[in-house]
């Protein structure tokens, strides 16, 4: 590693935790404040309380790093400039491109950090500090889990339930599609207002049945169905748990099983991306640093700017993560829209900027062999 490598990585790093420290601190005494009075009123004691936002610190400094890369960059290359070091760089050989790939591969590293740090400590802490929100804060625990809206299939059947009560093992406005055999065309639609999981299979009750090929509709009270699926095994997504909060690797072995059983993954699909993409933001912010180098080398418009076009990126990112979910855009195009867009703005005005500065370097120099 070269003396100026040393130099940069030592300053970018000094900033990186001096200013993830204060981020991280201003995060969680926000938290705190909003949430204090949660947990007075339920008595819960400090060494709980530290626990629960220790818990949640790796999400924490996953979510903020991008901006705390940007304006760790910013500050770096606008006192670098202020104090003539980047003059005095140039004066020595060394391009505006050394300096710009340096920031990337310090971006690169950062963003491979923060993905392993999100889907690894990042989410286990999430699930740790949701659990001591829950049962400690709200006093909800497993004993009344109830998930909405689950699909399934078993043998010819496709079974939808609107509400189901996990350890109660019963069920609210149940959808049930008995296919034929060759398992590509609807024989019947069952509906019925309760279900109750049994030894023998699953009772109905308030049974309405259609048969599509001949539309005739009828009623029964009671219907058992030769269904063996219980409903405790769904517990893995019951209360608040949210697929999208699942690891990188575990989210990808879901969305297989989810789209093998015939459902909807583009939620799922967006999100896998949009972890990946967020890590890759990183990278993005250093990027826009450099562009705002080329414009200004002044401090504090640089991270005034900085921040605007961070919320920016944010919204955008939401925006059309948003649109990938609900199936309007591609998953993978709505993911990393946000990304592709800064990255050929940003990649677009420093190649832009390097290009003019070696024009003007050859000028001037073409010029002072001529005199």
């Amino acid at each position: 590693m070269s003396l100026l490598s040393r130099y940069m990585l030592k300053q970018n790093l000094f900033l990186m935790l001096l200013i993830l420290g204060i981020g991280t601190a201003i995060y969680v005494l926000t938290d705190l404040f909003e949430k204090l009075d949660d947990f007075l009123e339920v008595g819960l004691g400090f060494s709980t309380i530290a626990m629960y936002f220790i818990c949640k610190l790796p999400l924490i400094i996953s979510q903020i790093l991008p901006a705390v890369f940007l304006l760790s960059c910013t500050v770096q290359l606008c006192v670098m400039s202020r104090n003539k070091e980047l003059v005095a760089l140039q004066a020595g050989g060394v391009s505006f491109m050394s300096l710009a790939r340096f920031i990337i591969y310090i971006g690169l590293f950062w963003a491979v950090l923060q993905l392993g740090f999100s889907q690894y400590l990042g989410v286990m802490g999430d699930v740790e500090s949701r659990r001591i929100w829950n049962e400690e804060v709200k006093g909800e625990t497993s004993k009344n889990a109830t998930v909405r809206d689950i699909w399934f299939i078993e043998n010819q059947y496709v079974v939808n339930l609107g509400v189901a009560h996990l350890n109660a093992e019963k069920a609210l406005n149940v959808t049930i599609m008995r296919l034929l055999e060759n398992g590509d065309t609807i024989q019947e639609v069952i509906k019925a207002q309760r279900a109750e999981v049994q030894p023998d299979g699953w009772k109905l009750y308030g049974v309405s049945s259609t048969k599509p090929g001949s539309y005739l509709t009828s009623t029964e009270p009671e219907m058992t169905l030769p269904l063996q699926q219980k409903l405790k095994v769904f517990k893995t997504v019951a209360t608040d748990t949210n697929l999208n909060r699942l690891a990188l690797w575990e989210l990808g072995a879901a969305i297989d099983r989810l789209k093998s059983s015939g459902s909807n993954v583009e939620a799922l699909r967006t999100a896998y991306h949009q972890k990946i993409a967020y890590a890759a933001a990183v990278l993005i912010m250093g990027l826009v640093a450099l562009m705002l180098l080329t414009w200004r080398d002044s401090l504090y418009i640089n991270i005034s700017i900085g921040l605007i076009l961070t919320f920016a990126f944010y919204a955008l990112f939401t925006w059309f993560g948003a649109l990938g979910e609900r199936g309007y855009i591609n998953p993978v195009f709505g993911a990393w829209f946000s990304n592709i867009l800064f990255a050929i703005i940003t990649l677009g005005r420093v190649l832009w900027y390097t290009r003019s500065r070696v024009r003007k370097t050859s000028a001037m120099t073409l010029s002072g062999s001529t005199s």
